[in-house]
């Protein structure tokens, strides 16, 4: 397993991030624990949740998954073998059963859903806490062309981040991440934490695969310069790079076949993109997620590589993807597919 610094911290952490969001959703608290132990098997030491989290999110399933990451660590005594991370929601994306319904990253908020958090997670202090989306309406979750909105009571990102800065003072929370952020919002966070002496923003969290590389144009530069690297999510697009919904397919376990909201991926340029990477990925006798997956890996600004699985067989395939080095001709056949479909699913 490579392992990579995480921020400008003391920690380093897997190249390959154990993924959750399906627990308690199409994987029961055994598979949760299961793919536990794999991961650690493997030198994995990074795990990604949620307070969210199952997807899609649903009142009754409501941090499901951070219970059954709470009961593992309870059930193991393995708690500071691991490099936890968690994320607070923000408004809107259908979720109005969390806290007052009004969510924003203010300090009753912030205060609130770390503590509960923390006891979901049976845990004193959550390694990374991330804000899961911003407060904010700007570009996120696939949407393009920004328009700008003048919003009432928005929490200024100051008190956001002296919130946080309180939670980190009080050893609840180590180190802050940001995601699905912008480069503004990314800059902005970082120049505050500079100038008040708040923490600073280790990571980032976006989308990333070869049907999105957006995060390229503006962020991969800053994620370099000021070491606040990528921890890229969905890197197989929801599995859509893995081949198997090649010819119109529509396997009945597959994410994009049980849930009509993961729908971005289903459009007619990114299905002709991804049948050209599955079919280069053949070409070179390598397994097409396998190579989707390797070429997230590898990119410079990524610290790690966050891998999600509803089967052991599919983790253990994803794992294996960290022994694959992609050879110039697989890379070259790569651009070249990007330069005729660039950003057909961002």
């Amino acid at each position: 397993m490579d392992y990579r610094q995480l921020g400008r911290t003391n920690l380093n952490v897997s190249a390959l991030c154990l993924g959750t969001m399906t627990w308690g959703e199409q994987n029961s608290e055994a598979d949760a624990f299961a793919q536990i132990d794999r991961a650690k098997s493997a030198g994995i030491n990074f795990i990604d949740t949620a307070e969210m989290y199952p997807v899609p999110p649903k009142a009754e399933t409501y941090a499901t998954t951070e219970r059954y990451i709470g009961n593992y660590f309870k059930n193991r005594g393995d708690r500071a073998d691991w490099i936890l991370a968690s994320k607070i929601a923000g408004p809107g994306n259908t979720i109005d059963y969390i806290r007052d319904k009004n969510l924003r990253h203010n300090r009753q908020h912030i205060t609130a859903a770390v503590d509960a958090s923390l006891e979901r997670l049976q845990t004193d202090y959550i390694d990374l806490y991330q804000l899961h989306w911003p407060e904010r309406s700007t570009n996120f979750f696939g949407q393009l062309g920004y328009k700008h909105q003048t919003e009432a009571n928005l929490t200024p990102l100051e008190d956001t981040l002296e919130a946080l800065d309180e939670q980190v003072r009080a050893g609840k929370i180590r180190h802050i991440g940001l995601s699905n952020e912008t480069p503004w919002g990314t800059m902005r966070f970082l120049a505050l934490a500079e100038a008040r002496g708040w923490p600073r923003a280790v990571s980032i969290q976006n989308p990333y695969n070869l049907l999105n590389r957006s995060f390229e144009v503006g962020l991969a530069e800053i994620a370099i310069r000021e070491q606040c690297g990528l921890l890229a999510y969905s890197p197989l697009a929801f599995g859509f790079l893995s081949g198997k919904y090649e010819g119109g397919a529509r396997p009945p376990k597959g994410r994009l076949s049980l849930y009509s909201r993961f729908s971005r991926y289903f459009n007619p340029q990114s299905e002709a993109a991804c049948s050209r990477y599955v079919a280069l990925a053949r070409e070179h006798g390598l397994d097409p997620a396998q190579m989707a997956l390797a070429f997230v890996t590898q990119q410079p600004f990524v610290t790690s590589n966050i891998i999600g699985a509803t089967t052991l067989e599919q983790l253990d395939s994803n794992i294996a993807s960290l022994e694959l080095k992609l050879s110039e001709e697989v890379l070259e056949g790569i651009e070249a597919i990007h330069k005729d479909h660039p950003n057909p699913a961002p």
